[in-house]
């Protein structure tokens, strides 16, 4: 992987390449440092950082909270009473005043409690599966961005062995010049190859640069830019996936699950509650006591939770509906990510097998026969130039091997749990 103060490698050639040696000084890195960092280390990093992950982490936390809380009875409610006083007449004392001191409990009916129960540990479990779902996403983040990062890593080395090739042929024409076998605009053309070599550097490491920086956003960064040390060997499961056993399936299913038991928990809030109070009560005019009855409920002549079970009805039919799309995406991005990697495969194996080694072979040809005379320098460009492609193109099929294979783990995550 390139270093960010690495100085570009010239000979000084002539009049010429003193003048690209003073642009190729231009070059040199800026403040930043390369911090190496395996795939592995930029996965806990984001994982243990990470705002996305807190978020959900504290989402099921919450849902804890209140499925804790879902278990709670109603509490007893203490009640005082004072009548008869403050009148007129026999009254206007307090001599008849009587006081009544009573304690009531409300009892939920229609198993409004368990009901109450389920719906919260549903939520839970939806939950905490958002948040392995969160989990699989950073991920699958971190895989691209690392991806990312090496393959403009390697475009970076790409084009200063490009410059360092042009900057060789640049002196072989100014050497045939000098000799007087070839026209002065041969040393020209093969001086402007060279500077449009440097400008492609600049543009690699630029872009290099901005990928370092996104991978390392995705941990909140820091003053050193992270440098990818190695490309993640691509492997994918051969195992046959269930996609109902996907995390994106499994979430909806889950969603499904606590929708249902909404239902049934407004269904049981329809019915009413019986409130029962017992207590003392004294008269102060005979200084007696007696005991106080009551029991109340309400009568369900407007309100019957009505629109709440609709509501609750219609958020199950949109989680049914959300689970056939969730299982129905599952199958797609897993046939394409098998796609993509097969493609990958198949591009990468070519390029590595055929059409590398017939550039390098054409490229050691026309140079041979240009210091030779027997090629244009306009021949040795165009096999430098079908080179520069298929080491590109090399580049972006590994990066598409990996993103494949990222995208594919993804599509394929079973992990976490209701645990």
């Amino acid at each position: 992987m390139p270093s960010p103060k690495r100085r570009l490698p010239h000979p000084a050639a002539g009049g010429a390449a003193i003048a690209l040696a003073a642009i190729l000084a231009m070059l040199t890195a800026g403040s930043a440092f390369a911090e190496p960092v395996t795939l592995a280390e930029a996965l806990s990093r984001a994982a243990a950082s990470s705002p996305t992950l807190a978020a959900a982490e504290a989402d099921v936390a919450a849902a804890v909270g209140r499925a804790q809380q879902a278990g709670f009875r109603p509490n007893p409610e203490l009640g005082l009473e004072v009548e008869n006083f403050a009148g007129t007449g026999g009254f206007s004392g307090v001599d008849d005043a009587e006081s009544t001191l009573s304690v009531g409990q409300r009892f939920e009916l229609g198993g409004k409690r368990p009901a109450r129960e389920r719906a919260a540990q549903a939520e839970v479990d939806a939950a905490r599966l958002r948040f392995a779902v969160a989990q699989a996403d950073l991920e699958q983040q971190v895989r691209d961005a690392y991806a990312e990062a090496w393959a403009d890593g390697r475009r970076v080395e790409l084009a200063r062995d490009q410059f360092m090739r042009a900057d060789n042929l640049q002196t072989i024409a100014t050497e045939l010049v000098d000799a007087g076998r070839e026209p002065p605009l041969r040393a020209l053309r093969a001086r402007t190859a060279a500077l449009e070599a440097v400008g492609r550097v600049r543009a690699a490491e630029a872009e290099y640069a901005e990928a370092q920086r996104a991978l390392a956003a995705l941990w909140g960064g820091g003053e050193d830019l992270p440098e990818p040390t190695a490309a993640e060997t691509p492997t994918a499961s051969g195992a046959v996936i269930d996609p109902a056993s996907a995390l994106d399936v499994r979430l909806a299913e889950a969603e499904v699950e606590t929708s249902i038991a909404v239902v049934e928990r407004e269904r049981t809030l329809s019915r009413p509650d019986v409130t029962v109070s017992v207590g003392a009560r004294q008269f102060r005019g005979t200084d007696d006591t007696a005991l106080v009855f009551g029991a109340s409920m309400p009568i369900g002549l407007f309100d019957r939770n009505q629109g709440n079970i609709a509501a609750a009805n219609a958020e199950r039919t949109g989680a049914e509906a959300r689970r056939n799309a969730a299982l129905a995406g599952a199958i797609r991005r897993t046939r394409d990510a098998q796609a993509a990697l097969r493609t990958a495969e198949a591009q990468l194996a070519f390029l590595k097998t055929r059409a590398e080694p017939d550039a390098v072979e054409a490229v050691r040809i026309a140079r041979e026969g240009f210091s030779a005379g027997r090629f244009t320098l306009l021949d040795v460009l165009d096999a430098e130039e079908a080179l520069n492609t298929v080491q590109a193109d090399m580049i972006t099929a590994e990066l598409e091997r990996a993103q494949a294979v990222a995208a594919l783990t993804r599509a394929t995550e079973t992990e976490g749990s209701a645990q």
